[in-house]
């Protein structure tokens, strides 16, 4: 069986300032002035992103066969010709054919800062995806970033079909209420969010960590560099992270955590194993710019392991 990936598939167009934007956004002299800024940026790259795409892409590194429910636009033929190369499924797939799919341009200066504007696109439509199909062949499923009415709409039809699922948001963490949070934590499995994610849904839920861990099967709180932590069978679990080589892009290293996190529930390995497979998948991410720009296959993952955390990884 599988795992079912609710989500978002998008081109990300990433450029590449080389120089700070402070050097050149500057305060107009009048305040009814417009804003007028121009950037040359001579490093530009296309790649392909999306929350759903990137666990997927993941997964399949692993050697499992995960199932894509999103939406993608009149310009997906791109995207569907990678996923075609890697061998991931996309029959799940809802195309909206007067839409784009959904894109991000990306502008980053030499302090590493972001500009970011996103066009939602297809992605606007995610709630008319159906995943009663797919969850035929599924074990267990994530709802990751995407629009707020497919992520409601999507956690609706998991509980209705029986598929136990990951509520990881995202950034769109932040456009939920504590009620709709609450809502989620009930209809969930699992929930994982980052640091500030979860600093956000505390405030709005008004739960402890071990409370939110009494409800679900298991809450992950990912720490970046300080690894993570996973609230389970009242137990906290201190997960140390794996080193990377190079920190060269953090984007879409939650995605690879969240992966990880799959493949150790669909192996049933115990959880500090899991979030240590979930924190190697992260780091081996971020030492690649791109989100589905890095490669692997069982084996070397199994030596990394070996290598970051002193045991064998036994599956």
């Amino acid at each position: 069986m599988s795992a079912l990936i609710c989500g978002s598939l998008a081109y990300d167009t990433i450029m590449v300032f080389n120089d700070k934007f402070k050097n050149h956004l500057k305060p107009s002299e009048s305040a009814e002035e417009p804003l007028d800024v121009y950037f040359n940026v001579p490093d530009l790259r296309r790649q392909f992103g999306g929350s759903a795409g990137n666990i997927a892409y993941n997964l399949k590194m692993m050697g499992e066969s995960p199932l894509l429910v999103a939406t993608v636009g009149h310009d997906a033929a791109h995207y569907e010709e990678w996923l075609d190369s890697h061998s991931i499924r996309r029959d799940y797939l809802y195309h909206v054919e007067h839409s784009f799919t959904a894109q991000a341009f990306i502008n980053i200066d030499m302090d590493d800062n972001h500009m970011t504007a996103f066009h939602p696109g297809a992605m606007n439509f995610s709630a008319y995806s159906q995943l009663w199909k797919a969850a035929q062949e599924a074990t267990l499923g994530t709802i990751s970033s995407d629009s707020t009415e497919g992520m409601v709409a999507h956690a609706l039809q998991f509980v209705e079909t029986g598929v136990p699922f990951v509520f990881d948001p995202g950034y769109v963490t932040f456009d939920f209420d504590g009620d709709e949070l609450l809502k989620f934590i009930e209809q969930a499995n699992w929930i994982l969010v980052n640091k500030k994610e979860w600093q956000y849904m505390q405030r709005a839920t008004g739960l402890t960590p071990e409370q939110v861990g009494q409800r679900v099967q298991a809450l992950i709180v990912t720490l970046d560099a300080q690894g993570a932590l996973i609230y389970a069978e009242d137990t906290r679990y201190q997960i140390p992270a794996a080193k990377a080589r190079a920190i060269n892009d953090p984007s879409g290293c939650g995605d690879a955590f969240c992966a990880g996190l799959l493949y150790g529930l669909l192996k049933d390995i115990d959880w500090e194993t899991t979030g240590r497979i979930a924190s190697l998948m992260g780091a081996i991410k971020v030492e690649h710019h791109g989100s589905q720009n890095h490669a692997f296959n069982i084996e070397t993952f199994k030596a990394k392991f070996k290598k970051n955390f002193g045991y064998a990884l036994i599956i």
